[in-house]
């Protein structure tokens, strides 16, 4: 179930033990996230392919699988900030979640304190070498927050969809590289949409008609560059 919450970044809870998992989601709506949770590697994986949140938040003892699995699957496909929470504090344990791709490790017991700042801290990367140390991206009038999932431009708030900012996002953490249409498919959608090139144009249009009106003076007509057959690059003003 996911909450109703529409604000805040999304995050996967997957986590067997129920008491455990109701406390995380508790806490973390109170704190303007919006919530998924699941018990076990299958049902992470389904949701994670139908909702790509945000920031994942797994334990790796699950009933049907183990949570090294689910970081390795996620990772191939795409750079969702992973953070393990487990009662496994072994150090080889530890490595090896880390070297499939999770992006941080906590030991149960923790402290909601600890689990804030941690998770602050890897959404703050996930808006990549160009964002602040407040995981915000600046071009120009447009601010994006990776942590407030807000976009702004000249400082009025533009409504993306979820997806929308996605792209958005993943663009703007590459500043004048070439995104390729088949790494941008990969990044928000996954594995299975690798076919489906049309969903990156309109997407991508999408965002740009947002941007514009939200930029009469035009700032931001450049901002996404379209490569021809290959993908997209962020410009600049």
């Amino acid at each position: 179930m996911t909450s109703e919450h529409e604000t805040g970044p999304s995050v996967l809870i997957v986590e067997d033990d129920d008491a455990t998992r109701s406390a995380l989601r508790r806490d973390l709506v109170a704190r303007g996230f919006r919530v998924d949770d699941v018990r076990d590697g299958h049902g992470a994986l389904l949701r994670w392919e139908a909702r790509r949140p945000d920031v994942v938040l797994i334990d790796l003892g699950l009933p049907d699988m183990d949570g090294t699995r689910i970081i390795g699957r996620i990772r191939r496909e795409a750079t969702t900030p992973i953070l393990v929470i487990s009662a496994r504090d072994g150090e080889a344990t530890k490595v090896e979640a880390l070297e499939l791709g999770a992006d941080d490790y906590i030991t149960k017991p923790f402290g909601t304190a600890e689990l804030h700042a941690r998770l602050r801290a890897v959404l703050r990367r996930a808006g990549g070498a160009a964002a602040d140390a407040g995981g915000r991206v600046a071009v120009g009038p447009l601010v994006l927050d990776a942590l407030r999932h807000d976009v702004t431009v000249n400082g009025t708030r533009v409504d993306l969809t979820p997806r929308e900012f996605e792209v958005l996002r993943v663009l703007l953490a590459h500043p004048g590289r070439l995104v390729t249409r088949g790494r941008l498919l990969r990044a928000v959608w996954g594995e299975a949409y690798r076919s489906e090139d049309h969903y990156v144009h309109v997407y991508v249009s999408q965002v740009r008609r947002k941007l514009a009106a939200a930029d009469p003076a035009g700032a931001l007509r450049r901002l996404i560059v379209t490569e021809p057959g290959v993908g997209y690059r962020v410009g600049g003003e």
